[in-house]
């Protein structure tokens, strides 16, 4: 049986509120060269709103971001401390000047600054939300092969995330005795924690901002939502979040049936929401072909019997592969 503090794999899939749905699609897949890989719609509450997915070729965990378009909604979030502020991306190191350029070219203000000795462009999505493409020396994870970007400078997956908290104490007891990562570094406010076999795709660090004013929780534009990590099976899963509720995190959910994967949330000590994810087998070729993949709508159980009022109420989404 596994240690359920050594299950935690790596990233699954980041999700975010974002403004529109159309400047968000053009934003990943035209801007960063991401694939569409899923378009669906949220599967909690009774008015509809987008999920959409971007990622690699086949959706492979790690590479995934995946967003929620809140502007249709009219409901705005609140950024601020306990909460995920940045969502970091990998790319080569040797890419670094191709993405400087090409970011600037497409209007986007972009800053260079060096975090535990890595070279980060620091710039927006349209919506507000703090972005950051990390030069490594290698990556495994195979970019999205047929976009606007060539695959040899393409983004191969995420890199971390960047929790603003109070403090790092409570948050580096969360992570080593309930979520198995390791503290690997150390610089003023700021610590990482790694998980699985570390490296890219499987950061969390952790910034203490004391002086910040609290986030708000709720489904809203411009903030990060949760990030999912990946854990092998149910069992696995369901030892996370017993050795979770015994360590008196007694808020931690059920499992939950996502369609393409089974998710257990908490909410973390810093305030972050995390996931721990099992994967379908199918991933997500359950409902499409890969040749088809994230080329239609696919209607979640909770609207499978309105999917006209579905289609009909959704902002119209101009996309193509």
């Amino acid at each position: 049986m596994a240690e359920a503090n050594k299950a935690i794999q790596r990233h699954h899939h980041i999700t975010l509120c974002v403004g529109g749905a159309q400047e968000d699609y053009d934003f990943h897949t035209q801007v960063l060269g991401l694939k569409s890989v899923k378009k669906t719609a949220l599967y909690d509450g009774d008015v509809p709103i987008y999920h959409l997915y971007y990622g690699n070729d086949v959706g492979l965990e790690s590479t995934l971001v995946t967003t929620f378009p809140m502007r249709q909604s009219g409901r705005m979030g609140k950024q601020g401390v306990n909460q995920t502020k940045v969502l970091m991306l990998t790319i080569l190191e040797t890419a670094v000047g191709y993405w400087r350029d090409r970011l600037r070219d497409h209007g986007f203000d972009v800053e260079e600054v060096e975090v535990f000795g890595e070279k980060h462009l620091k710039f927006k999505h349209p919506c507000g939300i703090e972005y950051e493409l990390v030069g490594v020396p290698s990556d495994p994870r195979q970019p999205y092969s047929a976009g606007p970007v060539p695959q040899e400078f393409g983004i191969h997956g995420t890199h971390g995330i960047t929790v603003s908290v109070l403090d790092l104490g409570l948050s580096a007891d969360f992570m080593s005795e309930g979520w198995g990562g390791r503290l690997t570094l150390e610089e003023g406010d700021r610590a990482r924690f790694e998980v699985g076999e570390g490296g890219a795709g499987a950061i969390v660090d952790f910034l203490a901002e004391p002086g910040r004013t609290q986030a708000g929780w709720m489904y809203g534009e411009g903030i990060v939502h949760h990030t999912a990590f990946q854990v092998e099976d149910f069992t696995t899963q369901d030892e996370v979040k017993h050795s979770l509720v015994g360590m008196g995190f007694t808020d931690v959910s059920d499992r939950k049936d996502r369609g393409y994967f089974d998710s257990v949330y908490v909410r973390t000590p810093g305030g972050a929401m995390f996931e721990a994810t099992v994967s379908k087998p199918t991933g997500f070729l359950i409902d499409e072909s890969f040749e088809e993949l994230g080329m239609s709508l696919q209607v979640p159980p909770v609207f499978s019997d309105k999917r006209d009022f579905l289609i009909g109420y959704l902002e119209p989404l101009q996309f193509s592969r």
